[in-house]
């Protein structure tokens, strides 16, 4: 009892039993049919010296003899990869030498102030010696204290009961290079959890045995299913004691170490970094050719694409700029959009330097190759700062398409977004994107320039660019103001201060001037969604009535839409609705065809996906705007998973309507614009004027227009682990999906009828690999999760009475759905055991519900068809 740490007796040999083993499996799985190994082993100790003016300065040791490999759980030989061969042919001669080589460590009170061992050993069998050091370290009062094992430097605390001493290790307090990268949004990340205990039982101030175990989880946020664990045991027993050598007579440590062999050197108990080489990989062009056929345009709705786009993406994180150029120079332009999109997600230093040495932004004939660049960059996982720099470098250059120009000043804003929201607002690249756009926003004098930087600024969504935006949102013109509306709806509402509602709350009730239709309930909008007060609610229900015609309605159907779906500023609606002034039949009886709702489309465990859809009209029944939205939460972080948006202006002129108050001079437009995850695209317009209006239409044939195409890499996660036993572990998880959106908008003055339609098509495929590289073998597991579905929203319109009849309609296809869990074992030689399970699912289709008016009218709507029937031209 007088020492504070363990104490060994002279001229004994102390023999153990000492074995590791690692078992990766489903999160949930019991460990008996997991796959992994074990090592076992003897291991001698023995004390060489002891500090004649410190007993608690002692020299020990460590000799590992015997050693085992073998399965972790029990299985038929046939299925045994170690099946008939000796532990020599399994690990190797020279590799099972050096893990014979003992060990020497200085424990001064317990902990291991020195680890010495021999140079030029592998870096594996190093760590397993490290990995066995390590449980020799030990304190025998109870408290907590920073330690440095083969985990690196880690808040350890200790708990003793007589004989008996727990060792909790805070895993994620420890202090080593971190290699790997997680994704930019939660919910699309991955969740972990790490744990380390170690049970002691002492006998005569010294190991009687020890118990470690250590678990580490991965899940996958947006479906918890999806995850695996690894399980790391150590056991060491205490077998028998035995008559051993004498000690060595020295004073210092140094001459006791020169005295037993010269070669010793003193070494970090941390782990060594290690990795294995890829013996049997395939070059990135034979890997390209075994994939090319599945990224054909055509075949991007196909979780076969996006399967063969993240696997990719793996070999090109692995190869140099010359292999990526060879590809890139010797494709055809079918299949380069899609190499660029895989070339730009890999988001290494070789793949962006490829790209930007391949991609020449003075050169307009590759528009498509650039903004296909330029989205992937926008979509970037965990963005590089040299990445930003390139970006600005190009924008300040020669730009020979206006709308790449546009594309890079949005991407700008997004990747400023990444970079904040991971504490990099800082950084001297951010600080000059954030510059250049702020600066030049403001002596910008063309409307296109004004938007380009209003569009940035909706990604980059600064807390400084509020006023800005305020200025444009209250005194631009139309669109411009529209932008800036928008812009300031995507904020946080934490971020929206008193002057901001003030703002909102005039453009809303044209205090200081007329704003369209889109400008004021933008703002209405964003004050429903910012805690409002009493009065603000009060003074925007008893405008209704006051208001356009089909704004009138919009408004109300907005306010119906947040008390069914119990938003937060339902409380303060239902107070003053209980005043018979602002909730009396007049105001709520408004006709109209416009509206606004919301619903779910999944609620579950881990995460819940919200639709919602508004159309506002315009008083002669043209659309003015279509607004759809999908929306991914869990309990602490949202996803903004897609948003298109329909804009219509100054159309009145075609059917000879009159326009509504301050529109009367908007010129003809239709646009269509949208965000995808989080990031707002450059918006597409379908015509421009009164003249491209004209040529469309008589020449109309109803083609969608492509908004995106591409395949997009979703979540993005690498960690790598140190296992306490010696093993180095890695978990891996891809998401990637291939994308389809497009739009269109028809017109037929015969039938004084236009339809609006908008496809999404999507396919998803997401790899999870969590392995445990030891020298001499692998062992982990693989899961999949693939699935394909496709959602269709059109709305059509009948402008020949009033109120004009409008029928919306969102659909999904009946989808796909498979799983496939690969547990796998494998020797360098190629020698392998798999188990495979899988499960596949048709989800119906669906056909969601909006409000009961609406299908009121689709009967009405396709009722009348059935009785004209007729083209569309």
């Amino acid at each position: 009892g007088h020492t504070t740490g363990p104490s060994l007796n002279n001229d004994k040999l102390y023999k153990f039993a000492y074995s590791a083993e690692v078992y990766v499996d489903r999160v949930k799985a019991s460990l008996q049919k997991s796959a992994g190994y074990r090592i076992s082993s003897g291991v001698d100790v023995n004390l060489l010296w002891r500090n004649p003016d410190n007993d608690d300065d002692q020299l020990i040791k460590i000799t590992i003899k015997d050693v085992q490999v073998e399965n972790v759980n029990e299985r038929p030989a046939a299925k045994s990869i170690f099946n008939g061969k000796s532990t020599e042919k399994i690990i190797g001669k020279e590799y099972l030498e050096a893990l014979q080589r003992p060990i020497v460590l200085e424990l001064v009170r317990g902990k291991v102030k020195t680890f010495y061992s021999y140079p030029n050993e592998p870096g594996f069998t190093q760590n397993i010696k490290r990995g066995l050091a390590s449980l020799f370290q030990l304190q025998l009062h109870s408290g907590s204290s920073s330690e440095v094992d083969i985990s690196g430097k880690c808040s350890t605390t200790y708990h003793v009961r007589q004989n008996q001493v727990t060792k909790i290790k805070d895993l994620d307090s420890c202090e080593r290079e971190k290699k790997g990268f997680t994704s930019h949004n939660r919910i699309l990340d991955i969740g972990t959890k790490a744990t380390s205990a170690t049970v002691y039982v002492l006998e005569d101030s010294f190991i009687k045995s020890v118990k470690a175990e250590e678990n580490f989880v991965f899940l996958l946020n947006y479906r918890r299913k999806t995850g695996a664990k690894i399980v790391s045991k150590q056991r060491l027993e205490l077998k028998s004691v035995q008559a051993g050598m004498g000690l060595i007579a020295a004073k210092q440590v140094a001459s006791v170490i020169k005295t037993l062999d010269p070669n010793y050197v003193a070494m970090p108990l941390e782990a060594e970094p290690v990795k294995s080489e890829c013996k049997k990989c395939p070059s990135l062009s034979e890997h390209w050719q075994s994939i090319r056929e599945h990224m054909h345009p055509d075949r991007l709705s196909k979780a076969e694409a996006a399967k063969s786009f993240l696997s990719f993406i793996q070999n090109i994180r692995r190869a140099t700029k010359e292999e990526i150029l060879k590809i890139i120079r010797s494709e055809n332009k079918e299949f380069l959009p899609q190499v660029v999109d895989a070339v730009t997600s890999a988001q290494t230093p070789e793949s962006l330097e490829a790209m930007l040495e391949f991609l020449d932004f003075k050169d307009a004939s590759t528009f498509i190759l650039q903004e296909r660049f330029l989205y992937a960059c926008g979509f970037a996982s965990h963005p590089s700062e040299t990445l930003l720099k390139s970006l600005i470098e190009k924008f300040k250059g020669d730009v020979a398409n206006e709308e790449i120009r546009e594309t890079l000043v949005i991407v700008m804003g997004a990747l400023i977004r990444k970079f904040c929201d991971k504490g990099g607002c800082k950084l001297p690249a951010v600080m000059e994107a954030k510059r250049m756009i702020l600066n030049r926003l403001e002596k910008a004098k063309k409307d296109d320039n004004v938007q380009m930087y209003l569009l940035a600024l909706k990604n980059a969504l600064l807390p400084e660019a509020i006023p800005v935006l305020l200025k444009y949102a209250e005194s631009g013109e139309g669109p411009i103001s529209s932008l800036a509306a928008t812009a300031l709806q995507r904020y946080d509402p934490s971020f929206l201060t008193k002057e901001v509602k003030e703002t909102m709350n005039r453009i809303y009730h044209q205090t200081r001037k007329v704003h369209e239709k889109t400008v004021r309930t933008t703002a209405a909008a964003i004050i429903f969604n910012s805690n409002p007060s009493y009065m603000e609610v009060k003074n925007i229900l008893l405008s209704i009535g006051e208001l356009p015609m089909e704004m009138n309605k919009y408004m109300l159907s907005m306010i119906q839409d947040i008390l069914h779906f119990e938003m937060p500023s339902s409380k303060t609606i239902r107070q003053v609705l209980k005043d018979m002034r602002a909730h009396n039949y007049d105001r709520f009886s408004k006709m109209g065809s416009s509206s606004a709702y919301t619903g779910y489309i999944t609620r579950g465990p881990d995460v819940s996906s919200t639709y919602s859809l508004d159309i506002l009209y315009s008083g002669s029944g043209i659309l003015r705007r279509s607004n759809m939205n999908i929306h991914v939460f869990d309990r602490n972080a949202e996803l903004h998973a897609l948003q298109v948006v329909i804009e219509a202006q100054g159309l009145e002129s075609i059917i000879a309507a009159t326009p509504d108050e301050g529109e009367e001079n908007l010129d003809s437009f239709a646009g269509m614009s949208a965000i995808l995850f989080d990031f707002q695209l450059r918006p597409v317009t379908f015509f421009q004027g009164y003249g491209d209006l004209m040529s469309k239409m008589l020449s109309a044939t109803g083609d969608a227009m492509n908004v995106v195409k591409g395949l997009v890499l979703l979540t993005d996660y690498l960690q790598e682990i140190q296992l306490q036993s010696g093993p180095t572990a890695s978990a891996e998880f891809m998401g990637g999906l291939a994308i389809d959106i497009s739009g269109g908008m028809e017109f037929s003055l015969w039938y004084r009828e236009s339809k609006t339609n908008v496809k999404n098509r999507v396919a998803m495929f997401i790899a999870g690999n969590t392995e445990v590289d030891s020298f001499f073998m692998k062992t982990g597991m693989e899961s999949t999760l693939e699935a394909e579905t496709a959602l269709d929203f059109i709305s059509t319109v009948q402008f020949s009475q009033y109120p004009f009849l409008v029928c919306m309609q969102m659909d999904r296809v009946e989808s796909p759905f498979r799983t496939h869990v690969t547990k796998y074992e494998s020797l360098p030689s190629g020698r392998r055991y798999t188990a495979r399970k899988g499960k596949a699912a048709m989800l119906a289709g669906n056909e969601y519900p909006l409000h009961q008016e609406n299908s009121n009218m689709c009967k009405r709507v396709f009722g009348a068809k059935s009785d004209s029937a007729g083209g569309w031209f």
